[in-house]
C-alpha cells in the first residue's frame, strides 16, 4: 500500500514526531511512504536518510502554487492513500485533488486530527472537511468533539499515538543540573510544551510559588519556546522564582533532559493526548497531568500518575509536593508509567492500527 503524508508545519512539535514514526514504521512494514513536509521546518531537517521525501513551501492553506506541486506529486507517485497531518495540510491535498492533474482513480483521502479544538465552521473549512473519507483522531475525546462538530461517526477513528520506547531507550541522558547549572541536591519538575495558552504553564509557574515556599529546593524546567516567553518571564520575575523556574527554551536533547526529571507535570487547559506524557511514561517518569482533552486517556490516576483539574493550581501543587516528599509512591507510579507506554503507546500498535484504518476504508 502506497501513502503520501502532508505536514505543513514549520515547528517541531509532537505532531511532527507522529509523522515521521508513522511514515517510517509504514516503510518499515514494506509499505511505501513519502514524507511531504515544509522545506523550512524542523521534520525535514529531521528526515533520515532513505526516506521518500518532498520538500514544498506552503505560504497558507489557500496557496494554489503549493496545491498545484501537490497534484503534480499525487500524479507521479499514485498512492493508495494520501494522508494530510494538518489542517493546511488538509486543505491543499483538498484542493490538489480537485486539479486536473490528480490521480483518475481517487486515493482514500485520510485526515489526522490531534488537538481538541471545534472545527472551524466558514465555508472553506467545510468543503475541505467534506472531501476527507476518514478522519484519525488521536483520542476518543477528539473523535467525540468532532462528531459534535458534524463529521458522521463512520468516517472517525481513533488512534492513539505511539512512543518508540525502543529508539527512547537508547538516548543517553543529560544531567539537567549540570545542563542548567542546578543545585546537585535539587529535585526536578519538567515540563516539555510549546509556550502558548492551551499549554497552561502560567498555572504551573504558580503552583511552583506554592511549591517552593514547602520544598524551597525543588526546581522546575520548562522545555519549549514560543509566543508566551516574555509574559512568563514576567511572571516568574514578579513572582521571585528566577532561581527555581528555568525556561529552557527548545532543545533537540530533550529526551535526554527528561531522563534526569523527577516528575513530569502537563498543565494544558486543553490537550489532544499529550506525546510528551507518552515519553515521560516511557522515560519511567510519573506524571501529574490535568483531567482534560484526552490526557485521562494516558494518564490513569493513581496507577501511572496524577490527575488535576485544569487552572487548580493549588491541586497541581499539592500533588507536585506529594510525590516529590513520598519516593515510594513515586516509584511506584514510574514502574506502572513505563510499563503502560510499553504495553499500549508503542510506536508499532500505532502504526499498525493506521494502517488497518486505511486497509478498512479502502474495503468499504
Amino acid at each position: 500500500m502506497t501513502s503520501i503524508h502532508i505536514d505543513t508545519a514549520k515547528t517541531w512539535r509532537g505532531g511532527q514526531n507522529q509523522v515521521l514514526l508513522t511514515v517510517n514504521g509504514l516503510s518499515a512494514l514494506g509499505h511505501p511512504a513519502t514524507l511531504v513536509a515544509n522545506k523550512r521546518g524542523e521534520l525535514a531537517q529531521r528526515a533520515s536518510e532513505g526516506l521518500r521525501f518532498v520538500p514544498f513551501s506552503p505560504r497558507s492553506e489557500f496557496d494554489v502554487r503549493a496545491a498545484w506541486q501537490l497534484a503534480r506529486v499525487f500524479a507521479r507517485i499514485q498512492p493508495d492513500v494520501i494522508h494530510a497531518h494538518d489542517p493546511h495540510g488538509i486543505a491543499l491535498a483538498a484542493m490538489a485533488l480537485k486539479s486536473p492533474m490528480a490521480p483518475k482513480k481517487r486515493p482514500l483521502f485520510v485526515a489526522a486530527r490531534r488537538v481538541d479544538f471545534h472545527l472551524q465552521r466558514h465555508a472553506f473549512s467545510r468543503w475541505k472537511n467534506k472531501q476527507v473519507d476518514v478522519w484519525i483522531c488521536a483520542s476518543a475525546m477528539i473523535a467525540d468533539m468532532i462528531v459534535r462538530d458534524g463529521i458522521a461517526a463512520d468516517r472517525v477513528a481513533v488512534v492513539h499515538e505511539g512512543v518508540n520506547v525502543t529508539q527512547i531507550d537508547k538516548v543517553p541522558r543529560v544531567d539537567a543540573h549540570a545542563a542548567f547549572f542546578l543545585p546537585h541536591n535539587a529535585l526536578i519538575v519538567g515540563n516539555i510544551a510549546a509556550l502558548v495558552p492551551h499549554k497552561g504553564q502560567k498555572h504551573l509557574i504558580a503552583a511552583a510559588a506554592r511549591v517552593v515556599r514547602q520544598l524551597p529546593d525543588t526546581r522546575f524546567v520548562i522545555l519549549g519556546e514560543g509566543e508566551l516567553r516574555e509574559p512568563l518571564e514576567r511572571q516568574i520575575k514578579d513572582l521571585g522564582l528566577e532561581r527555581h523556574v528555568i525556561l529552557g527554551g527548545f532543545r533537540t536533547d530533550v529526551i535526554g533532559l527528561l531522563k534526569s526529571f523527577d516528575l513530569f507535570v502537563m498543565s494544558s487547559i486543553t490537550e489532544g493526548l499529550g506525546t510528551s506524557i507518552l515519553d515521560a511514561m516511557a522515560c519511567g517518569k510519573a506524571v501529574i497531568g490535568t483531567r482534560t482533552g484526552g490526557i485521562p486517556e494516558a494518564v490513569q490516576d493513581e496507577h501511572t500518575g496524577l490527575l488535576v483539574p485544569p487552572h487548580d493550581e493549588g491541586a497541581m501543587a499539592a500533588a507536585i509536593i506529594r510525590l516529590l516528599e513520598d519516593h515510594t509512591l513515586r516509584v511506584r507510579l514510574e514502574v506502572s508509567a513505563r510499563q503502560r507506554a510499553s504495553e499500549y503507546f508503542g510506536v508499532e500498535r500505532m502504526v499498525t492500527e493506521t494502517l488497518g484504518v486505511y486497509q478498512r476504508s479502502l474495503s468499504s
